[in-house]
Protein backbone atom coordinates (compact mmCIF):
# COMPACT_ATOMS: atom_id res chain seq x y z
CA UNK A 1 0.00 0.00 0.00
CA UNK A 2 2.88 2.39 0.82
CA UNK A 3 4.31 1.72 -2.64
CA UNK A 4 0.97 2.60 -4.24
CA UNK A 5 0.75 5.83 -2.21
CA UNK A 6 4.29 6.79 -3.24
CA UNK A 7 3.49 6.23 -6.92
CA UNK A 8 0.28 8.21 -6.53
CA UNK A 9 2.17 11.10 -4.87
CA UNK A 10 4.81 11.17 -7.63
CA UNK A 11 2.10 11.08 -10.32
CA UNK A 12 0.18 13.89 -8.61
CA UNK A 13 3.28 16.08 -8.39
CA UNK A 14 4.18 15.50 -12.05
CA UNK A 15 0.61 16.27 -13.09
CA UNK A 16 0.50 19.44 -10.97
CA UNK A 17 3.73 20.83 -12.43
CA UNK A 18 2.85 19.82 -15.98
CA UNK A 19 -0.46 21.65 -15.81
CA UNK A 20 0.93 24.79 -14.18
CA UNK A 21 -0.62 27.87 -15.75
CA UNK A 22 1.75 29.94 -17.90
CA UNK A 23 1.38 33.54 -16.70
CA UNK A 24 3.97 34.87 -19.15
CA UNK A 25 2.62 37.50 -21.56
CA UNK A 26 3.68 36.05 -24.93
CA UNK A 27 2.01 38.88 -26.87
CA UNK A 28 4.73 41.30 -25.75
CA UNK A 29 7.82 39.13 -26.03
CA UNK A 30 10.77 40.81 -27.61
CA UNK A 31 11.14 39.54 -31.17
CA UNK A 32 14.50 38.60 -32.59
CA UNK A 33 15.42 41.24 -35.16
CA UNK A 34 18.23 39.98 -37.36
CA UNK A 35 17.94 42.53 -40.17
CA UNK A 36 17.22 46.25 -40.37
CA UNK A 37 17.00 48.01 -43.75
CA UNK A 38 16.73 51.78 -43.93
CA UNK A 39 15.94 52.73 -47.52
CA UNK A 40 16.41 56.41 -48.42
CA UNK A 41 14.90 57.49 -51.73
CA UNK A 42 15.73 60.99 -53.05
CA UNK A 43 12.48 63.00 -53.12
CA UNK A 44 13.48 64.52 -56.46
CA UNK A 45 14.20 61.08 -57.96
CA UNK A 46 17.27 58.96 -58.29
CA UNK A 47 18.77 55.76 -56.96
CA UNK A 48 17.88 54.78 -53.40
CA UNK A 49 20.51 54.52 -50.68
CA UNK A 50 20.03 51.39 -48.55
CA UNK A 51 21.63 51.22 -45.10
CA UNK A 52 21.54 47.65 -43.78
CA UNK A 53 22.31 45.81 -40.58
CA UNK A 54 22.29 42.01 -40.71
CA UNK A 55 23.12 39.71 -37.79
CA UNK A 56 21.64 36.33 -38.68
CA UNK A 57 22.93 34.55 -35.57
CA UNK A 58 21.67 37.26 -33.18
CA UNK A 59 23.68 38.78 -30.33
CA UNK A 60 27.08 37.20 -29.87
CA UNK A 61 28.60 34.78 -32.34
CA UNK A 62 29.54 36.34 -35.66
CA UNK A 63 29.66 40.14 -35.92
CA UNK A 64 26.86 41.85 -37.86
CA UNK A 65 27.30 42.87 -41.48
CA UNK A 66 26.64 46.60 -41.84
CA UNK A 67 26.27 48.49 -45.11
CA UNK A 68 26.79 52.22 -44.60
CA UNK A 69 25.80 54.99 -46.98
CA UNK A 70 26.87 58.03 -48.93
CA UNK A 71 24.20 60.72 -49.24
CA UNK A 72 24.10 63.71 -51.54
CA UNK A 73 24.45 67.15 -49.94
CA UNK A 74 21.43 69.46 -49.83
CA UNK A 75 19.00 66.67 -50.62
CA UNK A 76 15.72 65.45 -49.16
CA UNK A 77 15.21 61.68 -48.84
CA UNK A 78 12.06 59.75 -48.01
CA UNK A 79 13.04 56.99 -45.60
CA UNK A 80 11.42 53.63 -44.93
CA UNK A 81 12.48 51.11 -42.29
CA UNK A 82 12.02 47.37 -42.65
CA UNK A 83 12.83 44.89 -39.88
CA UNK A 84 13.05 41.14 -40.33
CA UNK A 85 13.82 37.96 -38.44
CA UNK A 86 15.72 36.02 -41.08
CA UNK A 87 16.76 33.26 -38.68
CA UNK A 88 13.47 31.52 -39.52
CA UNK A 89 12.33 29.92 -42.75
CA UNK A 90 10.36 31.60 -44.10
CA UNK A 91 11.67 34.85 -42.68
CA UNK A 92 9.36 36.88 -40.44
CA UNK A 93 8.50 40.50 -41.20
CA UNK A 94 8.74 42.30 -37.85
CA UNK A 95 7.75 45.62 -39.48
CA UNK A 96 4.10 44.51 -39.63
CA UNK A 97 4.09 43.70 -35.93
CA UNK A 98 5.58 47.11 -35.10
CA UNK A 99 2.90 48.80 -37.22
CA UNK A 100 0.14 46.76 -35.57
CA UNK A 101 1.52 47.66 -32.12
CA UNK A 102 2.43 51.23 -33.05
CA UNK A 103 1.54 52.79 -29.69
CA UNK A 104 4.03 50.44 -28.01
CA UNK A 105 6.96 51.36 -30.29
CA UNK A 106 8.98 54.37 -31.40
CA UNK A 107 12.16 54.74 -33.43
CA UNK A 108 14.77 57.31 -32.49
CA UNK A 109 17.42 58.69 -34.83
CA UNK A 110 20.54 60.11 -33.21
CA UNK A 111 22.90 61.97 -35.55
CA UNK A 112 26.46 62.85 -34.58
CA UNK A 113 28.90 64.63 -36.88
CA UNK A 114 26.90 64.34 -40.11
CA UNK A 115 24.98 67.37 -41.35
CA UNK A 116 21.55 65.81 -41.64
CA UNK A 117 18.23 65.85 -39.84
CA UNK A 118 15.62 63.13 -39.53
CA UNK A 119 11.92 63.94 -39.14
CA UNK A 120 9.05 61.55 -38.50
CA UNK A 121 6.70 61.00 -41.45
CA UNK A 122 4.24 58.66 -39.71
CA UNK A 123 2.35 58.38 -36.43
CA UNK A 124 0.89 55.69 -34.23
CA UNK A 125 -2.86 55.32 -33.69
CA UNK A 126 -2.73 58.10 -31.04
CA UNK A 127 -0.96 60.59 -33.36
CA UNK A 128 2.41 60.14 -31.63
CA UNK A 129 5.58 59.56 -33.69
CA UNK A 130 6.44 56.04 -34.85
CA UNK A 131 9.37 56.33 -37.29
CA UNK A 132 8.89 53.53 -39.82
CA UNK A 133 8.66 56.38 -42.34
CA UNK A 134 10.89 59.44 -42.15
CA UNK A 135 12.17 62.42 -44.08
CA UNK A 136 15.93 62.88 -44.05
CA UNK A 137 17.37 66.24 -45.10
CA UNK A 138 21.09 66.65 -45.72
CA UNK A 139 23.04 69.90 -45.67
CA UNK A 140 26.73 70.45 -46.48
CA UNK A 141 29.41 67.79 -46.95
CA UNK A 142 30.26 65.99 -43.70
CA UNK A 143 30.72 62.58 -42.12
CA UNK A 144 29.43 61.03 -38.93
CA UNK A 145 27.11 58.48 -37.39
CA UNK A 146 23.42 57.80 -37.64
CA UNK A 147 22.13 55.70 -34.78
CA UNK A 148 18.72 54.03 -35.24
CA UNK A 149 17.08 52.83 -32.02
CA UNK A 150 13.75 51.03 -31.65
CA UNK A 151 12.19 51.34 -28.19
CA UNK A 152 9.42 49.09 -26.93
CA UNK A 153 6.95 50.72 -24.51
CA UNK A 154 8.55 54.19 -24.54
CA UNK A 155 6.96 57.02 -22.60
CA UNK A 156 5.69 58.91 -25.65
CA UNK A 157 4.44 61.71 -23.37
CA UNK A 158 7.91 62.24 -21.87
CA UNK A 159 9.66 65.59 -22.33
CA UNK A 160 10.76 65.98 -25.99
CA UNK A 161 10.09 62.31 -26.84
CA UNK A 162 7.60 63.39 -29.54
CA UNK A 163 10.46 65.46 -31.02
CA UNK A 164 12.63 62.35 -31.31
CA UNK A 165 14.79 62.97 -28.25
CA UNK A 166 15.48 59.59 -26.63
CA UNK A 167 16.64 60.93 -23.22
CA UNK A 168 13.25 60.72 -21.46
CA UNK A 169 11.78 57.87 -23.53
CA UNK A 170 12.42 55.00 -21.15
CA UNK A 171 11.16 51.64 -22.39
CA UNK A 172 13.26 48.72 -23.59
CA UNK A 173 15.59 48.82 -26.59
CA UNK A 174 14.57 46.21 -29.18
CA UNK A 175 17.41 47.06 -31.58
CA UNK A 176 20.13 49.70 -31.79
CA UNK A 177 22.24 50.13 -34.93
CA UNK A 178 25.03 52.60 -35.75
CA UNK A 179 25.62 53.50 -39.38
CA UNK A 180 28.55 55.49 -40.75
CA UNK A 181 27.14 58.15 -43.05
CA UNK A 182 28.92 60.49 -45.44
CA UNK A 183 27.30 63.54 -46.98
CA UNK A 184 28.98 64.65 -50.23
Amino acid sequence: MKKLNAYFLIFALIFAFACKKDNHDHAHESELITTLRYTLVPASGGAPIVLTFKDLDGNGGNPPVITNGILAANTVYNGTLELMNESKTPSENITTEIQNESTAHQFFFVVTGASLTVRYADQDTKNKPLGLKTQVTTQQASAGKLQVVLRHEPNKDGANVANGIITNAGGETDIEVNFDVTVR
